[in-house]
């Protein structure tokens, strides 16, 4: 459902009507409503949808800004979850456009998705409007390319390693090329999204699945579930550029930025399930070692928050998780070991939450208060 110009909707103080003044050739004329435009305008408006359908929300109703989903598990239920809304709609005097209202679907565009009973999918037409765009010639038209990608990042896997010939490109300014290689990245990104992945929806309390991928220049992380045929499907994927210093991490640093970087974008999967990180790495020992540095040592404590579990790495039982754990395509495993001086003997940290999260805690005061002990 979409409401009728909600902005306008709301009604201005008349103290401040003033200050949206504007002239015209017949004189003078301010705002008695809310206008588009004002920077504030977006908050204001969902400060109200939520004030109004508090009662509803998470429960039949999702609302965000001029979007509003009533949803139903069950279809003899649908009728009277409407009547909820509706009610509300008219006790307040709310007005709809019905030319943007679809009522008894199974599937509809909200937020920029297709949502329905097997999944979310990518919006068709914003999937068609990038297979149908030409090769860009100047800046505007490379920076349009990547704006209308980065919308459909939760859909594109290890997306920053997709298009960072875009951004190179982008980067030369007003004096632009396009290069062979940033054609092959876009007829790349078009073969992709040609068929792009459903994400479908975790059961509470399922245990899910994450994998990490780093290269020279990103992090990716992919959250799965295994379904009841056995095979893994996404939920969630997560890309991340490097910045000049994060680039300099070791590989297990990259790894551990990586687990840190998809806990806090995907923070209401990570608190509500337990989560399986799936390496052939040893990351977890990592984390727990008690020489590491201060930064680590607030990732390690960042993450006892979260019931995470690491698992080694073994058949992937689907096409593009096992196109995405090649993990170190870009990189080269130097001769050395990959964790130096481990001693099997030394305290470990725990991160996993099977032991206390204090021991973590004084382990970590007492380190931070020998590295600032000569201040």
């Amino acid at each position: 459902m979409d409401a009728f110009s909600g902005y306008n909707q709301i009604m201005m103080h008349p103290a401040d009507q003033d200050k949206t003044s504007f002239i015209t050739g017949q004189g003078l004329y301010c705002y008695t409503v809310m206008p588009f435009g004002l920077k504030n305008a977006g908050a204001t408006y969902q400060c109200l949808v939520n004030k109004l359908f508090k009662p509803l929300i998470g429960k039949s109703m999702e609302v965000y800004i001029n979007d509003m989903i009533t949803k139903s598990q069950m279809t003899h239920q649908h009728p009277e979850d409407l009547c909820q809304t509706f009610q509300v709609i008219r006790e307040n005097q709310m007005r709809l456009n019905p030319a943007k209202c679809a009522i008894g679907v199974a599937a509809g565009k909200f937020l920029g998705f297709m949502v329905h009973e097997r999944g979310i999918e990518a919006n068709p037409k914003k999937i068609k409007a990038i297979i149908e765009l030409e090769s860009p010639n100047t800046l505007q038209q490379a920076q349009g390319l990547t704006g209308r990608i980065a919308a459909l990042n939760r859909v594109i896997l290890r997306s920053t390693d997709k298009y960072l010939p875009f951004f190179k490109i982008i980067k030369q300014g007003k004096n632009m090329k396009w290069d062979q290689e940033s054609e092959q990245a876009f007829q790349a990104m078009k073969e992709y999204l040609a068929s792009p992945p459903l994400l479908v929806k975790p059961i509470p309390g399922e245990e899910l699945q994450l994998y990490l991928a780093v290269s020279e220049t990103a992090t990716s992380g992919a959250l799965v579930k295994e379904c009841s045929d056995g095979i893994q499907r996404p939920i969630y994927y997560v890309s991340r550029a490097l910045s000049k210093l994060e680039k300099n991490y070791t590989i297990l640093e990259k790894l551990a930025f990586a687990l840190v970087t998809v806990a806090r974008k995907l923070q209401h999967y990570f608190q509500a399930h337990t989560v399986a990180v799936i390496t052939d790495q040893p990351l977890r020992q990592f984390l727990q070692r008690p020489d590491v540095s201060s930064q680590l040592v607030l990732w390690a404590l960042e993450l006892t928050q979260y019931d995470i579990r690491y698992k080694a790495r073994t058949t992937i039982k689907a096409q593009a998780q096992a196109d995405f754990v090649a993990e170190f395509s870009m990189i080269s495993y130097p001769d050395t070991p990959i964790v130096p001086n481990m001693d099997p003997e030394s305290p470990e940290w725990p991160v996993d939450g099977n032991i206390g999260k204090n021991t973590v805690v004084h382990a970590a005061e007492a380190r931070l208060k020998n590295r600032f002990s000569n201040f």
